[in-house]
Formats: C-alpha cells, structure tokens, sequence
C-alpha cells in the first residue's frame, strides 16, 4: 500500500470514528476495521456489478456507511438490547443491513433483494466480515413466508403504502415497520392512511454526518383491528 492510500485509509478511518461519536455509538477498532472493509469491497465490486450509482470513496462514506450508521440508535432504543430479527427489504448491496450487522452482533439481519448479484454481494459480506447474524436472500417480499420480524426496514426502496403492502406481513404483531426517507413524505402518508392497515406511529429526524440533506425515519404499526 502506497503512503497515500495509507493516508486515506487513516482519514476514512478518523472521519468513521468521528461520525460514530456524534450519533452517540461505541465502535471499537475491529467495527471500524468491518465497515471500512464493507465499503472498500463495494467499490470493488461496483467496478463490475453496479451495485450503487455513487462511485465516489468519499461520497459512498458519507451517502451509504454515515447513513445507515445514523439508524443504528434509533434501532436500538425501540429494540433494547434482547436479540432480534430484521429484514432489511429492498437492501441492494446491504444497506443499511450489512451495517446493522456489523454494529449490532446480537440481531439477525437479513437482506432481501431481488437482484441476485446484489445479494450475493451480501452474502459474500457476511462470509468475509465474519458476520454470522447476516443473511441473504434473493427474492421478492412479497413471495417469501412471514419472517416474524420485530423490524422490517427499508432505505429507498418504495412508497410507503407499496411497503406497508409488500412487507407488512412480514413484521410480527407487536412490531414495526421503518422506512428511511429524505423529507417526510406527505402525500406518502395521506395515501398509507387511506388504505387503513398501517399507520405512522410517529416520524424522527435524522441527522447524517457531514450530510448537508434531510434524513428522517417513519415509524409505522399496524391500525387497531387490523392483527
């Protein structure tokens, strides 16, 4: 490794920490070391799979690992520290749910996409990160059995009312559905609402390190007489 890449690698690294700190994780050297590993393997991978539009190290740092980093919290103060099961749906190339893995050994994460090169870039990552609580599958939600999962989370994946359809089944029945947005999406909302299954819980802003965008979470539980 050249003392330039060397530099880098130690920048990504320091910038890594830092955003860690300011959304309130613990991460220890060997998590650093996973993360940077994930995003480096992306990289690789992009040159030929296209697993992402964002090419750019320092925008994919910033855009996918700071991003899904800024959930981690949120996750973990509805969930405790009891293990739990999450299916990440719509993951692409694992975000937020490699990331989840990484940071939160004791849940069972899984990654479901319907581009099979995308979730054998997953299941490649679970394998070289040694990360046991990570899967993948290749299939659509709507075609797998009910995972009675505590989460189902999606980033970009679809409208919240298309979520709430393909995946609600998938959530159990004290659990939640939680989709990763830009900004709240009314019209979104209105129509979720409509159909009467789900509805939001509440709604949490996010903040992404070094990202000058709005983030928020949507919580959404199933309407009463709905089960």
């Amino acid at each position: 490794m050249t003392s330039q890449a060397q530099a880098a690698g130690a920048d990504m690294a320091g910038r890594l920490s830092q955003a860690c700190a300011q959304l309130g994780l613990p991460v220890d050297a060997q998590a650093v070391d996973k993360l940077l590993g994930y995003l480096a393997q992306m990289q690789r991978w992009n040159r030929t799979y296209n697993l992402t539009a964002i090419r750019d190290p320092q925008q994919m740092l910033i855009q996918h690992l700071f991003d899904s980093l800024s959930v981690v919290a949120p996750l973990s103060a509805a969930l405790g520290e009891a293990p739990a099961r999450i299916y990440d749906v719509g993951s692409g190339g694992g975000l937020p749910g490699v990331v989840l893995a990484i940071m939160r050994p004791h849940w069972s994460v899984t990654c479901i996409d319907a581009v099979e090169k995308k979730t054998a870039f997953v299941r490649q990552m679970s394998g070289a990160l040694a990360l046991p609580n990570l899967q993948a599958r290749h299939a659509r939600i709507e075609t797998l059995e009910p995972g009675e999962c505590n989460i189902v989370t999606s980033r970009a994946f679809a409208s919240l009312d298309d979520f709430a359809e393909l995946a609600g089944r998938h959530v159990r029945n004290d659990g939640t559905l939680v989709a990763m947005k830009g900004k709240v999406p009314d019209d979104e909302i209105q129509a979720l609402h409509a159909r009467g299954t789900w509805q939001v819980d509440h709604i949490q802003p996010l903040h992404v390190p070094e990202l000058q965008a709005e983030r928020c979470l949507i919580w959404m539980r199933r309407s009463q007489g709905t089960l």
